[in-house]
């Protein structure tokens, strides 16, 4: 189950995030925008879905040492597994898109400038449901 509806759709090599355009100023958003143009030099209204460049640079990383507080669900009994955080400017759009790092992959192992691409990620799971999302995969780094 995705974390946020139409935010993401496909899978494997085909998963892309979903972003909008503004058919009057061309500008792109994500996360999309439904109602109105956020370009504020911009009265367009006419929206479009797009799927977003797959790849891009590391903009910005950091780490998650911490359990952010509530809203976050989080299961307090267990222990708290630190990740890494990539914002990452788009091959095309140039727009910067954050998102965790693939499993594995900590700050250790990332440098500003560097190619990553897009694949599915789990966010959460209990027994009956997964919620997914995405995640930045270095390239180079196996699936």
């Amino acid at each position: 189950m995705p974390a946020v509806d139409g935010w993401f759709t496909g899978e494997g090599d085909s998963f892309r995030l979903l972003g909008t355009r503004c058919a009057a100023c061309a500008t792109v958003f994500f996360p999309r925008e439904d109602v109105h143009c956020r370009n504020p030099a911009c009265e367009g209204g006419d929206l479009t879905e797009v799927p977003l460049s797959p790849r891009g640079r590391i903009w910005s990383f950091t780490d998650s040492r911490y359990r952010p507080p509530s809203p976050y669900v989080s299961d307090p009994e267990l222990p708290w597994e630190p990740y890494a955080l990539i914002a990452v400017e788009l091959e095309s759009e140039r727009i910067v898109v954050l998102g965790q790092a693939v499993p594995g992959v900590t700050v250790a192992d990332l440098t500003v400038g560097m190619a990553v691409e897009v694949v599915p990620g789990v966010l959460a799971e209990d027994a009956e449901t997964t919620w997914t999302t995405w995640h930045w995969r270095p390239t180079g780094v196996a699936r």
